[in-house]
């Protein structure tokens, strides 16, 4: 993830957008009638994620879980203990598959009895990648990143990691309520609408309250940095940026005031301003690729530091060869890179120049 912004910047409306706005661990803010936002730590360069709580009926609905450390652990059972008022928790609906979203859901799920819910690509993935069963191992993940020219000692400090999956996600409750794009579900005495993303995780949920006006955006929106989209040994030819370019129209009908509660970063209002953004985000990126694949074939390795102006950690170097894979990715589809494979490794040219064929690959309009 990094920033992503412009001057049509979303404008916070909870505390005016102060660095003190978000609450304490443990501790929920009331946002919406019946609609809490908690917010977990991380021990990780990002170093939180919002949950939100809903009020349902005699009971609650928890969006999302936290990662499985001491310190989530801790702050819900001081939500338990205190906002949830002796009403039980009835289900946990997570957005998607990410360690931090679903990390502890088993846990949760057991301590509360709730049911776990979830689209069936995201519960599926999750099944899959916290068994540690190939090609979601790292030895394949090595293979796969060996192939898009990463160097053996960057290879071994990304093999230094292990399985980072397997040790946030060691369990997955057993069985879960599949939810699909578009359903509506009752939460309270309001519908909360599922948008269906991609590209960032495999089929991630957002949902929309009309009555309350408010939009949670899992990851697909988040106010000031861009969601990572990367592509993995498991669909090694995914076109995962275009997916989630496309992805962004279904956001477009939504209201221009909509109430966006993202899981990272603080509440905002402007859905349209903030897709355009992040398109424009993403279309300044794919032209850096096509002019350094102008002067010569590149490996997505090669192509770091063209996408990225930082030194990168272990953690950091997977995301980033993810991201600049999709991101060659997507020109490859769109026809405007060429690849060539070089003793294994796959390194791309540019086939054409056009600034306006990179725009519309990234799903905007052409300039005029």
């Amino acid at each position: 993830m990094h920033a992503a912004m412009s001057s049509d910047a979303p404008r916070y409306w909870v505390g005016g957008g102060g660095g003190d706005a978000a609450p304490q661990p443990g501790v929920a803010l009331e946002v919406s009638p019946g609609v809490h936002w908690l917010r977990m730590p991380m021990p990780l360069a990002l170093d939180h994620i919002n949950l939100w709580l809903l009020a349902d009926g005699d009971g609650w609905t928890a969006i999302d879980s936290g990662l499985p450390t001491d310190a989530t652990r801790a702050a819900w059972e001081q939500v338990f203990a205190g906002t949830l008022q002796g009403r039980p928790l009835r289900r946990v609906l997570c957005t998607h598959m990410h360690p931090d979203h679903v990390g502890l859901t088993h846990w949760l799920c057991a301590r509360s009895g709730a049911e776990l819910w979830m689209t069936q690509g995201e519960y599926l993935s999750a099944r899959l990648m916290s068994a540690g069963l190939e090609p979601t191992d790292p030895d394949s993940a090595l293979a796969h990143y060996r192939a898009h020219g990463a160097p053996d000692g960057e290879l071994d400090k990304l093999s230094g990691r292990g399985n980072f999956y397997r040790r946030m996600v060691a369990q997955v409750p057993l069985r879960y309520r599949r939810i699909v794009a578009g359903e509506a579900i009752r939460i309270g005495d309001s519908d909360w609408t599922v948008i269906e993303g991609a590209g960032h995780s495999p089929e991630h949920a957002a949902l929309w309250c009309a009555q309350h006006g408010l939009l949670i955006s899992g990851d697909m929106l988040l106010p000031k940095i861009s969601t990572n989209v990367s592509v993995f040994p498991i669909e090694p030819g995914a076109d995962a940026l275009g997916r989630y370019l496309r992805a962004l129209c279904r956001f477009e009908p939504l209201p221009a005031e909509t109430r966006v509660l993202p899981s990272h970063g603080l509440p905002f209002i402007g859905v349209h301003g903030r897709v355009r953004q992040l398109r424009e985000h993403h279309a300044e990126r794919l032209e850096a690729v096509m002019q350094a694949c102008r002067a010569q074939p590149r490996s997505a390795y090669e192509l770091l530091p063209v996408l990225f102006h930082r030194v990168l950690d272990a953690h950091q170097l997977g995301f980033a060869l993810g991201e600049a894979i999709a991101h060659a990715h997507r020109l490859y589809a769109a026809g405007l890179l060429a690849r060539d494979d070089d003793a294994g490794v796959h390194r791309w040219r540019a086939e054409r120049l056009s600034p306006d064929a990179v725009r519309l690959a990234a799903g905007l309009d052409a300039p005029t």
